[in-house]
């Protein structure tokens, strides 16, 4: 016996990204979540399932000193690139906040729709030129990052939707943390 378990391409699959309902080892993730999760345990994961939203994760467990493995790589994506980010889930926390009864739960914006917004975010004093000649650079930043997902090109529009897994990465506290650190500074100059 090879010691290979039928949810093998499972946890490998989770360990390299975010999986998403319409991948070939989502059933796999469904059927065997509890071996998946002992699994994981073993190595201070934890298997994240969001079935409504269509994908799973895994996340580092804390210790009880708020401490983790450090298993799972953490990437600074720059100040820019985090007010892009901080902007997409306040306009998810938004779209949720206020459902319609023809809304779908997909979330879609055009690259000048976030644009649009990042200036609206930005406080009165903050350098906006150069942000400006940067903007496309962090949205796609955030895109690499899987955290928008291309629907549509034309010509130079492009459409988005904005991954439900921001909710999970970003939290309603560190939207909040982030909005103060942004005061603070457009106070400070």
């Amino acid at each position: 016996m090879n010691g290979i378990q039928p949810y093998s391409k499972a946890i490998v699959g989770l360990l390299k990204k975010t999986v998403e309902k319409n991948s070939p080892i989502w059933n796999d993730i469904i059927n065997y979540q509890i071996e998946i999760q002992d699994y994981l345990s073993v190595i201070g994961l934890e298997l994240i399932v969001k079935k409504d939203e269509g994908f799973a994760f895994v996340k580092q467990t804390v210790s009880d000193d708020d401490t983790t493995l450090n298993l799972v790589s953490r990437r600074q994506i720059g100040f820019e690139a985090s007010i892009v980010l901080v902007v997409l889930r306040q306009i998810l926390e938004d779209y949720d906040s206020n459902p319609t009864e023809t809304q779908s739960m997909d979330k879609i914006i055009t690259n000048n729709e976030i644009k649009d917004e990042v200036r609206l975010f930005l406080p009165e004093k903050y350098d906006k030129a150069k942000l400006e000649k940067d903007l496309d650079r962090y949205i796609q930043t955030i895109a690499d990052l899987g955290f928008l997902k291309e629907v549509k090109r034309n010509n130079d529009e492009i459409r988005y939707k904005i991954h439900r897994i921001i909710k999970d990465k970003v939290t309603l506290e560190d939207l909040d943390r982030f909005k103060k650190t942004l005061e603070e500074y457009a106070n400070a100059i």
